[in-house]
């Protein structure tokens, strides 16, 4: 970190909106090197100690994560060596540092979480936090696909809906948290499921596995985060998020001392 205003330092790291942290600079509330703090353009560099109320605030590890409804026909990837379009094509280049969490196909849409921070992008993709999805089959749904959804799956041959380029031929499917028929039809069927994990096109191979196809597939949570504007927009995470998402690291953390 450069240097950052005092007021988004405030907002980021403790529970004052900027407007509340204004208020604070302004009545004196806030100290800097030993002196009280009133300017509001004040910038606070990397190792400056701030206070407020004469309590010392802990900085929390500076990241910033948006989300991004990304349209189908867009890949999740910097660059395509066949020229396709990709997500980045859609983003401010100033968003063009960031990483994806996890993938979403050519042909799928939905949620798609960013971050500037290579450890809170491994720390979300290999997560078992919750997923929630959309999807439109073709075909009816089994009482085969119930079974596999509620207790999981062993398939030694999955490569029925996978990449073209993809060397996984077997794969194991964890049960899902759940899921709802929301219409079960002989031409096509809807069902939302929650599953726990995001491997290499798990439910486009999961439906293959029982010969139906995948016709449409969006992503509509991860982890808790919502699906809440339109395709090709993005927004930041709210503060509830935020201390949402900062306390499921200082659980990966706390496991990693424990352990």
């Amino acid at each position: 970190m450069e240097s950052t205003r005092l007021n988004k330092y405030i907002s980021h790291n403790a529970k004052y909106s900027r407007r509340e942290a204004d208020e604070l600079i302004k009545n004196g509330k806030v100290k800097m090197k030993g002196k009280v703090v009133t300017n509001l353009a004040t910038q606070v560099q990397k190792g400056d100690k701030v206070y407020i109320h004469d309590r010392f605030m802990h900085p929390k590890n500076e990241f910033t994560v948006f989300v991004y409804n990304k349209q189908k026909g867009e890949l999740v990837t910097k660059k395509d060596d066949r020229g396709r379009k990709t997500i980045y094509d859609n983003l401010s280049k100033r968003y063009h540092h960031y990483i994806p969490v996890g993938r979403l196909d050519y042909a799928s849409e939905g949620l798609i979480l960013l971050t500037d921070s290579p450890d809170v992008a491994t720390a979300l993709m290999t997560s078992n936090l919750e997923r929630v999805y959309y999807l439109k089959i073709r075909g009816p749904v089994t009482e085969a696909m119930q079974e596999g959804m509620k207790n999981g799956l062993k398939a030694e041959f999955a490569t029925k809906g996978a990449h073209e380029r993809s060397e996984i031929v077997s794969m194991d499917f964890k049960p899902f948290n759940w899921y709802k028929v929301q219409k079960d039809d002989h031409n096509f069927s809807k069902i939302k499921v929650s599953i726990s994990e995001g491997k290499n096109r798990e439910l486009r191979r999961f439906f293959a596995y029982y010969d139906s196809e995948v016709m449409d597939l969006k992503r509509v949570e991860f982890g808790g985060v919502s699906l809440d504007i339109p395709l090709g927009k993005t927004r930041f995470l709210t503060k509830t998020e935020y201390h949402s998402l900062h306390t499921f690291l200082q659980g990966i953390k706390q496991t990693h001392k424990d352990g």
